[in-house]
């Protein structure tokens, strides 16, 4: 492993603080928020601003926001963006951390679509496989992304259909998959229980991109065998996690839950 190079570093910490606020700063303002000696934030921002990763402000002398530099590189990251290999990746760290199915799935008319899934090691687990399509209504991951629908696109979409069951718990009525999907929104998660398997229960979180938009959900799928109030908890607080982890990855920034 090199070391870390302190001026990096410190370059670094500066682009990063213009996350925050209205966007823009002052010398003396990254001065105190980063604590170092005037003269560095000086160099530094000058550095900055010659190479394009600032810009000053001419109707505010002393001021600087972000510059072309900064766009160009996150466009290319946003280029170069695989949902499917994200949601792989981040669905197999979640796996790890519980032992249980995971899925990411997105949205498709009125089914889901599953991108990504990582099975648990567990004898007795759920059976699906990435590429499967299911009826929304009757999924977590299908419940929160249909939650997650301006309400004229979500009318659009159920109004006037038939909502088939997959099994005797499945949501068939509208008026009921709407209250759910209330409820949803309020939760900020969403479960289903044995609603598209009779032996299983899952629990499903957002996925966002860069735009705040949700474009994905990521759930946690456990036989009922092992499933309990306490452990929906827990599983929700991870599926949570989970798919905000996915959200950063996919230039979302997340705020506290």
């Amino acid at each position: 492993m090199g070391r870390l190079v302190p001026a990096v570093t410190r370059a670094l910490d500066i682009l990063e603080l213009f996350l925050e606020g209205d966007g823009t700063l002052s010398a003396p303002e990254v001065t105190r928020k980063l604590q170092l000696p005037r003269t560095t934030v000086h160099e530094l921002l000058t550095t900055l601003a010659a190479r394009s990763y600032l810009v000053p402000l001419p109707e505010q002398p002393g001021r600087y926001r972000l510059g072309v530099r900064t766009y160009q590189l996150g466009s290319r990251y946003a280029e170069q963006l695989d949902l499917a290999a994200e949601g792989q990746r981040v669905a197999r760290e979640v796996a790890e951390t519980c032992d249980e199915t995971v899925h990411v799935a997105i949205l498709e008319d009125t089914d889901v679509i599953y991108i990504a899934k990582v099975d648990s090691t567990h004898a007795v687990r759920m059976v699906s496989a990435a590429g499967r399509r299911l009826p929304a209504h009757c999924t977590s991951v299908g419940k929160m992304l249909l939650a997650s629908l301006p309400q004229h696109e979500l009318d659009a979409r159920i109004e006037g259909r038939e909502l088939a069951a997959m099994t005797s718990a499945s949501l068939t009525d509208p008026d009921a998959l709407r209250a759910e999907l209330t409820a949803v929104r309020e939760r900020g998660v969403a479960t289903e229980h044995r609603e598209s398997n009779p032996d299983v229960s899952c629990v499903a979180a957002p996925v966002r991109d860069g735009t705040g938009r949700v474009v994905a959900a990521l759930s946690i799928s456990v036989p009922m065998i092992r499933w309990s109030e306490e452990r929906e908890a827990e599983l929700a607080e991870l599926a949570a996690k989970g798919a905000d982890d996915l959200s950063v990855s996919l230039g979302h920034r997340t705020g506290p839950r």
